[in-house]
C-alpha cells in the first residue's frame, strides 16, 4: 500500500470512460458549447484495464466507472468483464444518470458490476427538464427500477441539493429511495469544474438538510463509522439510512484516498486540481509496467492535495474555474473528471 504526503493510502480510483454526456445539468454543464476530448485520445478497453491493474498493484481496491455518462460507451460491458477478473478489486461500481440503464442493467450485472449509483435530483418531470435541458425523466425512473430488480450488491441515489431548485423535495426523494431499497445521498452543491453558475447562497448545507428531515421524521442519529467514504451516514427513527456529502461545509480531505483518471489518461489527485499527470503518453510510447508503477508511486507519494479545505479559507467564494478557462481546456470540466 502506497501512502501520500499526508499519510493517505491510494485506495479508490474513479475511472472515467468518456467525457460525453446526454444531459446538460445546470450544476455541471450549464453552458451552450463545450470543448470535447479528441476521440483518438480516449483510452481503449485494454489500456484502461492495464492502468487499473497497475493502480491496484499500488493498493487501489475500489473502482468506480464514471463519465460524462459511462453508459454511452458501447464497449463498457467488455471493460467491466476485464476489471471483474482482477482479484485485487473488491468493489466495482458505476455512477450513471440512468437514462440508458433500463436497457443495459442486466448486461452490466452479468459482466460483473457490483454496485450502481444513479443521479436523481428531482421527482418532477418539468423540473427535471429545467435542470437538464432534456425530457428523459421517465427513462431515468425506468433505469432505477431496472437496477432495483437485479441482485446488485447495492443501489444508491445521488441528489445534488440546490437552494431554490429542489430542497423542497428532500422527503419525497428519500421516500422514493426507500421504496426501491436504495440508499440516497444528499450532496452539497460544489463549486468545482463546470459549475459556472455556482453561488454560495445556492448551497443547502448539511445542517439545513438535517434540519428539514428532522422536522419531518423526528430525531436523526448519526452512524459511528470510520471510513474514507465521502458520505456521512444517518439513521431515521424507522431505521432508514441515508447519507450526506458535505464537501462544502465539512470537507473530508484528510481521509480522502481517491483519485481520478480521465478517459484520455490524465490522472487527477483532487477535485480541485487544475493539472494532472499524463499517463496516456508513456503508455502509448511503450513504457513498461515497472516504469508506469514507478510513476504512479512517485506522484502519489508527493500528493498533499486538500482542495476543499483550502477553499474554505477563501475570502470570497466564486466559481472555481472561469468560463474562458473551461473553454480552452476540457480537462478542467467536471464531465471530463468524472465527479
Amino acid at each position: 500500500m502506497v501512502h501520500d504526503g499526508l499519510g493517505r493510502p491510494a485506495g479508490s480510483l474513479r475511472l472515467s470512460v468518456t467525457d460525453r454526456c446526454n444531459l446538460r445539468c445546470h450544476y455541471c454543464m450549464p453552458e451552450a458549447q463545450y470543448t470535447w476530448l479528441p476521440r483518438p485520445d480516449l483510452l481503449t478497453v485494454a489500456e484502461l484495464a492495464r492502468l487499473t491493474r497497475l493502480f491496484t498493484e499500488m493498493g487501489v481496491d475500489r473502482v468506480r466507472l464514471t463519465g460524462g455518462e459511462p453508459l454511452l460507451r458501447r464497449d463498457l460491458p467488455g471493460l467491466i468483464e476485464q476489471l471483474a477478473q482482477n482479484p485485487r478489486i473488491r468493489d466495482l461500481a458505476i455512477t450513471t444518470n440512468g437514462i440508458l440503464l433500463a436497457a443495459q442493467a442486466a448486461a452490466l450485472h452479468a459482466a460483473g458490476l457490483q454496485r450502481v449509483t444513479v443521479s436523481l435530483d428531482t421527482l418532477r418531470p418539468a423540473r427535471f427538464q429545467a435542470l437538464t435541458r432534456f425530457d428523459h425523466h421517465a427513462a431515468v425512473l425506468r433505469g432505477i427500477d431496472a437496477a432495483a430488480a437485479l441482485p446488485f450488491r447495492s443501489l444508491k441515489l445521488d441528489t445534488v441539493v440546490v437552494r431554490g431548485v429542489n430542497e423542497d423535495e428532500l422527503v419525497e426523494l428519500l421516500e422514493f429511495a426507500k421504496g426501491r431499497r436504495a440508499e440516497i445521498r444528499f450532496i452539497e452543491y460544489m463549486d468545482v469544474g463546470g459549475a459556472t453558475r455556482w453561488t454560495l447562497e445556492a448551497v443547502v448545507t448539511r445542517h439545513d438538510i438535517l434540519e428539514r428531515l428532522g422536522a419531518h421524521y423526528g430525531p436523526i442519529t448519526p452512524l459511528a463509522e470510520h471510513t474514507s467514504a465521502p458520505a456521512e451516514r444517518f439513521r431515521l427513527p424507522d431505521g432508514t439510512v441515508f447519507g450526506i456529502i458535505a464537501s462544502m461545509t465539512a470537507p473530508f480531505c484528510r481521509r480522502c484516498d481517491r483519485s481520478r483518471l480521465t478517459a484520455d489518461g490524465v490522472w487527477l489527485l483532487c477535485l480541485y486540481a487544475t493539472q494532472g499527470t499524463d499517463l496516456r503518453g508513456p503508455l502509448r510510447r511503450g513504457a513498461s509496467d515497472q516504469a508506469l508503477r514507478d510513476l504512479l508511486t512517485a506522484v502519489w507519494r508527493a500528493r498533499r492535495d486538500r482542495g476543499a479545505e483550502l477553499r474554505l479559507t477563501a475570502d470570497r467564494r466564486t466559481p472555481f474555474i472561469p468560463v474562458d478557462a473551461l473553454k480552452s481546456d476540457a480537462h478542467l470540466e467536471m464531465h471530463t473528471w468524472g465527479g
